[in-house]
């Protein structure tokens, strides 16, 4: 089923959000300073390109810089791109058949407001990355 979501996300908007976010991540490496923005970028493409059967993992130990950026990124980029992921999810939802597309880019917000300090893993392998209390 996830193949079959994923086959239908790409050819209906996650080949167009992916090039955006790449083309965003070669922009960025212009600068010294947009590296780190641009790799965020890139990781968004990948996670834009293919979402069914992955989620982000919050990495606890990316410091203080991370935090930092992230301000930079809402303010600069992440809230209109939250918009736009938003802005998709509620016209895909609008068909019964699009529910589970909207529902993924729904899932791309969060990565869009702050992608720094996450991690993209397949949901198989979340509870090895999860600390379990």
């Amino acid at each position: 089923m996830r193949l079959l979501l994923n086959i239908i996300w790409l050819v209906l908007s996650g080949f167009w959000m992916a090039v955006g976010y790449a083309v965003a991540g070669v922009v960025l490496t212009v600068t010294i300073i947009g590296i780190p923005f641009a790799i965020a970028s890139f990781r968004m493409a990948n996670f834009a390109l293919w979402p069914f059967g992955r989620r982000l993992v919050e990495d606890h130990d990316a410091g203080v810089f991370s935090a930092i950026g992230n301000v930079l990124w809402l303010v600069l980029a992440g809230w209109w791109l939250a918009l736009g992921h938003i802005l998709t999810g509620i016209a895909l939802c609008v068909t019964i058949i699009g529910i589970p597309l909207g529902v993924a880019s729904f899932k791309l917000v969060p990565v869009s407001l702050f992608p720094l300090g996450k991690h993209i893993v397949d949901t198989d392998d979340v509870h090895a990355l999860v600390p379990r209390h």
